[in-house]
């Protein structure tokens, strides 16, 4: 390089030391291209002149090199790397490609198997014979003195509090662009399903038969548990139930009492349940299965977050004597009737009683929620659309949707015991300020529409969503058994491993 040459050499030194005390007054001459026509034969020029053109020169060569080095690098990608060279990389290189073939599929894998957002999971309506879903709202208008019609899809679920079953029924009939943000697809072929819906309307069926029938009807007795067989039957000859065992179906029961004749025939599945107080350890679990709300039966609160119209400090109305652990009940009522600005009475189901519970959680502070004959009752979910604060007395109690839901921020939960002394509970009622029960109805009312059936990206999406939860389980369960040998029937399934032991302390 002519900056490397431009050095001196040690040999050189004195030479150069020499030339640069003169270089006032002495000129280096370099002769001029022999081609030139310059007037001037040769170009005289100083030593740093004659230094920075060689840095100049230099900088210039490194240029040229980068720039040959850079069309050489193109050259060889373009040459070597092309789509065709590329395949037969692929070829020649087993263990890159399938790497990457790997490493593709797994990815794929698990984006199928966990869902993530922009795919929903699919869910197939089964076709139930008509005995299951409007055969059932027939016989039950039918035991009312209701007249028989020779279109039943026409007929209307009746007014209830296990509303849910009709809701979701009537959201997986709609066209799939009628269900707005749904968290789950409706799909037409069975072998795209990930869930199979059984819309069997399992909680009408249990209360067809009034307990007064109709004076002078002569049509026959209905019998669910003949129906409940009868589905059993119908499902065992599906190539999707015997598939899977069931475990990919999903079932409403949200009545306690709903398919208790055949409750462990479907126990694989996932039930849709209000509560788990009538079903044992190995049928039914927070694993598996969905808690839903009860469907309410008091008018929606309109008004303002406010305390002004609200001048009881609690209320309750309802069936005073219960079973089981419903019997708390009747021990609530002697300790509070008396009470000043406490309001409990006894009712029973029907329109007056209704109009008369919607007047009372309207204009009180709080709702009293004591367990019923299971831990949970629809009333807690008039509480909730009623902006009154539920107070929970039910230490065995299961809620819908916890994982978005923080129940302490909606309702005051009291043990039991602690429930039952005299003066306790009103007693702490009565120190909670304003401003902190307008904090609690600001919070129910953000979450009310989880509790609503009827309103857009209400319950049903919900319960949708939860479902949805559900499908990693379900696939987990679906491997394993295929995999193991069966044995001792008797020994509880593992889908029973999150007990629902649970018990309450007291919020406040």
């Amino acid at each position: 390089m002519l900056a490397q040459c431009a050095q001196p050499t040690p040999q050189a030194m004195p030479v150069v030391l020499s030339e640069l005390r003169s270089s006032k007054t002495k000129k280096t001459t370099i002769p001029s291209s022999p081609s030139s026509t310059s007037p001037h034969a040769h170009q005289t020029l100083t030593l740093p002149q004659f230094l920075s053109m060689a840095r100049k020169s230099s900088l210039l060569k490194q240029s040229l090199a980068t720039i040959v080095v850079v069309l050489l690098i193109y050259a060889f990608l373009n040459t070597f790397l092309s789509p065709t060279t590329t395949a037969k990389l692929e070829t020649a290189l087993p263990s890159f490609s399938s790497a990457s073939s790997i490493s593709s599929d797994v990815f794929a894998s698990r984006e199928n198997q966990l869902h993530f957002p922009g795919k929903p999971v699919k869910v197939y309506l089964y076709d139930l014979p008509k005995r299951f879903t409007y055969g059932v709202i027939e016989h039950h208008s039918l035991a009312r003195g209701g007249r028989p019609d020779e279109d039943v899809s026409k007929l209307k679920y009746p007014g209830h509090q296990h509303m849910g079953e009709w809701y979701l029924f009537k959201d997986l009939l709609k066209p799939e662009s009628e269900r707005f943000g749904s968290p789950v697809q409706k799909v037409l072929d069975p072998e795209e399903a990930d869930f199979f819906y059984v819309p069997f309307f399992s909680s009408l069926s249990l209360i067809v038969n009034p307990a007064r029938p109709a004076s002078g009807s002569d049509k026959p007795v209905y019998s669910d548990e003949e129906n409940q067989v009868a589905l059993i039957e119908w499902l065992e000859e599906q190539v999707y139930w015997r598939r899977n065992n069931g475990r990919d179906h999903v079932i409403m029961a949200s009545d306690p009492n709903a398919l208790y004749k055949v409750i462990d025939k479907v126990k694989n599945s996932v039930l849709l349940v209000c509560d788990f107080g009538r079903l044992k350890e190995d049928q039914g679990s927070l694993v598996k299965d969905v808690i839903v709300p009860y469907s309410h039966r008091i008018n929606t609160y309109s008004g303002d977050i406010s305390v002004e119209d609200r001048n009881t400090l609690l209320f309750f109305m309802g069936n005073r004597f219960r079973k089981e652990g419903g019997k708390i009940r009747d021990l609530l009522f002697q300790l509070l009737e008396n009470e000043e600005d406490v309001i409990i009475k006894h009712g029973t189901q029907s329109r007056e009683s209704r109009r008369a519970a919607s007047r009372g959680m309207h204009t009180s502070k709080f709702c009293l929620n004591p367990a019923g004959d299971t831990p949970s009752a629809c009333r807690l979910f008039d509480s909730i659309v009623s902006l009154c604060v539920p107070v929970i007395v039910s230490d065995s109690i299961e809620l819908p949707f916890e994982d978005v839901i923080d129940y302490r921020k909606i309702a005051i939960f009291v043990e039991s015991n602690a429930a039952l002394k005299p003066e306790f509970l009103v007693s702490m009622l009565r120190g909670i300020t304003t401003e902190r029960i307008l904090e609690y109805q600001k919070e129910l009312n953000e979450v009310k529409h989880y509790f609503q059936y009827g309103v857009p990206n209400g319950t049903v999406n919900e319960i949708w969503r939860q479902v949805a939860q559900k499908l990693p389980f379900i696939k987990l369960s679906i491997n394993r058994d295929r995999r193991l040998v069966k044995r001792d029937l008797n020994v509880r399934d593992c889908s029973c491993l999150c007990s629902n032991q649970t018990g309450i302390i007291t919020s406040l």
